[in-house]
C-alpha cells in the first residue's frame, strides 16, 4: 500500500532573474519524491505589465513569456507535470490568489536574503507571502553568486 504524498501541487514563483535557478534546482528532488505537479508563476509588475490592455505585445511581456516557456521545458524534460503561468500586477497578491484558487499545497521560492533596512526599502514578496497564507511556504536563500 502506498502512502499519499504530502504535496500534490507545488507553486514556484520566479522573477526572471539569476535567483530562479536556486529554487528550480531545489524543487526537483522534492517534486520527484512526492510526485507533485509543478506550476511556475511569474508576476510581471513593470509599467507595461500594469498596462497590459494597452501594451499586450510589449518586449517585457514577450521576454517573460519566453522565459516561462524555457523554465517549463526544463522541468518537463525531467518528466514533471508542469504548467507555466504569467500574471500581471502586485506579485505577492497574485501569487497568493493563484495558490488558493488552484489548491496549491506548497509555495516554494528563492529569497535574496535582504535584512533589516533593505527589506523595508525593497520590500519582500517572500515575507508578505509567508505572513498572509496558511499554505506551507518553502524559502530557499539564493547564494550571492546565483
Amino acid at each position: 500500500m502506498t502512502t499519499p504524498s504530502v504535496y500534490t501541487h507545488i507553486l514556484v514563483p520566479v522573477e526572471n532573474s539569476r535567483y530562479d535557478e536556486t529554487i528550480l534546482t531545489h524543487i526537483v528532488p522534492l517534486a520527484k519524491v512526492t510526485g507533485a505537479r509543478v506550476t511556475i508563476i511569474h508576476v510581471a509588475d513593470g509599467f507595461m505589465a500594469r498596462n497590459i490592455d494597452r501594451f499586450p505585445d510589449s518586449p517585457e511581456i514577450q521576454e517573460d513569456t519566453k522565459y516561462l516557456a524555457q523554465c517549463r521545458e526544463k522541468l518537463h524534460a525531467q518528466d514533471f507535470i508542469v504548467e507555466a503561468v504569467l500574471e500581471f500586477g502586485e506579485p505577492a497578491h497574485k501569487i497568493l490568489e493563484y495558490a488558493e484558487a488552484h489548491n496549491c499545497d506548497l509555495i516554494a521560492m528563492a529569497t535574496h536574503g535582504h535584512r533589516g533596512l533593505a527589506d523595508v526599502i525593497l520590500g519582500s514578496v517572500a515575507s508578505t507571502i509567508r505572513h498572509r497564507t496558511s499554505i506551507p511556504v518553502l524559502l530557499v536563500k539564493a547564494s550571492k553568486g546565483a
